[in-house]
């Protein structure tokens, strides 16, 4: 809001509609670092959303697949995107994901996810030349453009469960599978590194979403005593 209120006086300054540029005048607008919660939906609403992709259709099962690896194993929408054939490991159970700044990791392939990708590879997938592992269902087949095409997935998988939900991106599924790592037990480090965050600090704010954890270190509110 900020950023545009700046560009709309910028603009009026040069056609004479203000005397001087006042967007030099907009006030700073703090923002604190880990301010924001994370947007989640709960476990419940996760399966709602699963169970609503049309799984006899070959574009269903190809992002019931698609929303499997985000919810499951937190892959950002751009590692679906450059998941190739070869980064399926079937014999050890294992997939390679290519990250952000080059990095590859390697993750356990859960039998539910791994049973989503083998029926869509055998049954769905068509034929072409391309190496990746999602490909258009239209020609010509090639693999998704960027990582623009599973955020549509996902939003449009939302819009038809006709859930609400505060955001209808990929990383609507990968924050949920932080927190709920996080009332189970998990550490924040198993969290990063499932997660592949480089920095710890990328972690902090899932332990906002930790209720309980967050209750036994509140301070109780006096009910009678001196001055705050």
């Amino acid at each position: 809001m900020v950023s545009a209120m700046r560009s709309f006086l910028r603009f009026l300054f040069p056609y004479g509609e203000t005397k001087c540029d006042l967007s030099t005048v907009v006030p700073t607008v703090a923002a604190w670092r880990l301010s924001e919660v994370p947007k989640y939906i709960k476990p419940e609403e996760i399966e709602s959303l699963l169970e609503s992709c049309d799984r006899t259709t070959s574009v269903g099962r190809r992002n019931y697949s698609i929303l499997l690896l985000i919810a499951r194993l937190g892959l950002r929408a751009g590692e679906v995107v450059s998941l190739e054939l070869g980064d399926i490991n079937w014999r050890t159970a294992e997939l390679t994901i290519r990250g952000k700044g080059q990095f590859c990791d390697r993750l356990p392939l859960p039998q539910s996810v791994g049973e989503a990708l083998a029926i869509y590879l055998k049954n769905d997938r068509p034929k072409c030349s391309t190496r990746r592992v999602f490909v258009r269902t239209r020609a010509p087949y090639r693999g998704f453009k960027n990582s623009t095409t599973v955020s549509s997935i996902v939003r449009q998988t939302v819009e038809r469960s006709g859930l609400i939900t505060p955001s209808k991106g990929a990383h609507l599924l990968r924050h949920p599978l932080a927190t709920g790592m996080l009332r189970k037990g998990a550490s924040m480090v198993e969290i990063g590194e499932l997660l592949r965050h480089r920095s710890p600090s990328s972690t902090e704010i899932y332990a906002k979403v930790d209720i309980e954890g967050l209750h036994s270190i509140v301070r109780i509110w006096p009910e009678k005593g001196g001055l705050i």
